[in-house]
């Protein structure tokens, strides 16, 4: 089932990121916003879940402990679609209509990928309340394999010892695939060279936005030589 967004009509551009935990999307957001920068444009980035969710004990519970029975699931992902609600009325709206391009890191898909995962799938509010939020301009489901993704998330420092559900992690990824493909999310393997991620997302947006050739996208100066690893 498709998720009908609304269209936001302002002169700015949305652009999303979703995927796995450990896929890339902070290294290709960074990288964008650095394309964007050098062609003097101006880029904000935001998030999703705000932190008023990511600090709460629901959340928290759910990301952190593998215990779970003090909560339900279905409390947290309309806790989680609110949050999505509010901050993109009001706080991704007023940047777009500013003129702004905005890139998110994780938006509604990811609500919709994590309730499907844990088993909720006949659920239709949730496609309800996808009618009142902004449709992106570009979307960009960042793929990589789920046991890359966790050895990418063991390799930070401050996370080597986190509780991840890993069988979780393969249904998210099967989620997020399924998803992508009824909702036209580009797709983007982001299981090698960061660089070439990047040409392909700058590929993407510079076509639909000037309607130029995948060969007229030249790399931003700061984007990440072949060989270095995501972070």
């Amino acid at each position: 089932m498709r998720l009908m967004m609304r269209p936001h009509n302002t002169p700015g551009t949305l652009i999303t990121f979703c995927g796995l935990d450990g896929s890339g999307k902070t290294t290709q957001i960074e990288l964008l916003k650095d394309f964007f920068e050098e062609m003097d444009l101006p880029v904000v980035l935001t998030k999703q879940p705000t932190d008023f969710v990511r600090k709460s004990d629901i959340f928290r519970t759910y990301m952190d402990q593998p215990d779970h029975d003090a909560y339900d699931y279905r409390a947290l992902s309309l806790l989680c679609a609110s949050d999505r609600v509010q901050h993109s009325n009001r706080v991704i709206m007023p940047l777009l209509e500013e003129g702004n391009i905005v890139i998110s890191d994780r938006y509604y898909y990811c609500c919709l990928a994590n309730l499907q995962a844990r088993g909720y799938t006949e659920d239709r509010w949730i496609y309800e309340v996808a009618q009142s939020i902004p449709r992106p301009d570009f979307s960009f489901f960042l793929n990589v394999n789920p046991a890359l993704a966790i050895n990418r998330v063991r390799a930070r420092p401050e996370e080597k010892n986190r509780y991840i559900d890993t069988a979780l992690q393969y249904r998210l990824h099967e989620a997020f695939s399924r998803i992508a493909a009824k909702n036209s999310v580009t797709s983007i393997d982001s299981s090698f060279d960061p660089g070439a991620g990047a040409l392909a997302i700058q590929a993407e947006v510079m076509r639909e936005l000037n309607g130029v050739s995948n060969t007229d996208v030249v790399p931003a100066r700061n984007c990440l030589p072949m060989g270095v690893a995501y972070v």
